[in-house]
């Protein structure tokens, strides 16, 4: 953590981040910096204090409590628990789906239709065209204005279904929809969010903790980005050089640790512009390394204390296989797995995470994985050239493309 705060000698990242304005607006074009440290960087470093005082005001939120209710009781009804939201806040939700599940069996909340102990996820546009008629949605959206996201929303409560949302303010378009809001109050610096990434995974650990009556430590989330960050800074350079000039790079995973997957390789096309793709881990293996070769780079992403000698017997596998076809390959892991993974198979390096400690395993799998994957990221993006904090939307193409996209 000190030497990435050492690199930012003019930003203090104890600071509380700016919310949204008021009357809410969406947010603007961050300023272009010339080169690093980016405004990325110091999201980055800001989210070890953001997590404590978030998780400060949450243990104080009557909506947290609120919404832990409706969880129970739509548990209890036997009715489903939907999760959703697009970008990074969809990876979001199936971050919160993955904590809400360790508390949802902690709790003994009975299963749902089909046997499902926990919520599931759905994609926001998919979720809009085909409502649940009964049952809770949970939307994940950083600022609260993002269309899919809204409109399942409104569809969801028009068929029945209640409704909740994870932002940053009660004042959004979103929240205007949802019956319960879990604000949390303070907004990326810049457009590749690291900070809507995490936030939600903190937001649904307090209300994981509400439904098994226990309380989570402020200080105990902190540290765990913190160690993180500071993992991620020893060899994250390293990895990006070996890395950046990959003709597309691949990132697998299984368990909890997938919808961290999935957040990696949304941000490196965010940010560095390289092509990415995420497979599950058994899926990687089923017909895809005959498009593998030395020009490919691999991250493996595994700290999902679940199942786990199972999980470090395919990843082995899995990396047996990619070294045979020259594969570049990293990975983020805990300590356990990295002891069990022989380094030759990692040959582009490891960012190596302390397992966690007094966390419930998603929340532990999840926290510790979000900084080093973003600043990998952010050290890729430097080895490439690219400036992570517009996501390319300062080139007038790009910046068509996305206008055309919401026109």
């Amino acid at each position: 953590m000190d030497a990435l705060i050492a690199e930012l000698p003019s930003f203090d990242p104890e600071r509380e981040l700016p919310g949204p304005p008021d009357p809410w607006a969406s947010t603007e074009m961050p300023i272009l910096r010339d080169g690093p440290p980016y405004l990325m960087t110091e999201s980055i470093a800001a989210e070890p204090a953001l997590a404590e005082r978030l998780v400060g005001r949450l243990e104080q939120s009557s909506a947290v409590d609120g919404l832990a209710r409706l969880i129970r009781a739509t548990a209890t009804r036997g009715e489903p628990v939907i999760v959703t939201g697009c970008g990074t806040s969809e990876h979001a939700a199936l971050g919160v789906v993955e904590i809400l599940r360790d508390a949802w069996r902690a709790a003994k909340l009975p299963a749902v239709g089909g046997g499902v102990a926990g919520p599931v996820a759905a994609q926001a546009f998919e979720l809009s065209l085909d409502p649940p008629t009964g049952g809770l949605v949970i939307g994940v959206s950083h600022e609260g204005g993002t269309t899919a996201t809204n409109a399942a929303l409104q569809t969801a409560r028009a068929a029945g279904a209640r409704t909740a949302l994870l932002t940053v303010s009660d004042r959004s378009p979103g929240a205007a929809i949802a019956e319960v809001v879990v604000e949390t109050g303070e907004l990326d610096l810049d457009w590749c969010h690291t900070i809507g990434y995490v936030s939600p995974l903190i937001a649904a650990s307090v209300v994981g903790a509400r439904l098994t009556r226990s309380s989570v430590s402020g200080p105990a989330l902190r540290a765990r980005l913190a160690d993180g960050i500071a993992a991620a800074m020893r060899t994250a350079p390293e990895i990006a050089s070996r890395l950046g000039d990959a003709a597309r790079l691949l990132v697998i995973a299984s368990g909890a640790d997938r919808p961290a997957g999935r957040e990696l390789v949304l941000k490196l096309e965010e940010a560095s512009w390289l092509p990415s793709a995420y497979r599950d881990l058994e899926t990687f293996l089923h017909g895809h390394l005959p498009s593998v070769d030395a020009s490919t780079a691999l991250v493996l992403i595994l700290a999902d204390p679940a199942a786990r000698e199972a999980r470090v017997t395919r990843a082995r596998q899995a990396l047996q296989a990619a070294a045979a076809l020259d594969v570049r390959t990293a990975a983020i892991l805990t300590t356990d797995v990295a002891a069990a993974l022989p380094m030759a198979l990692t040959p582009a390096g490891r960012i190596v995470i302390p397992e966690p400690s007094g966390l419930p395993g998603a929340t532990g799998a999840l926290l510790g994985t979000a900084t080093p994957l973003q600043l990998l990221t952010e050290r890729i993006a430097r080895a490439r050239g690219t400036n992570p904090d517009p996501i390319r939307r300062d080139d007038e193409r790009y910046r068509r493309a996305s206008e055309a996209a919401e026109s």
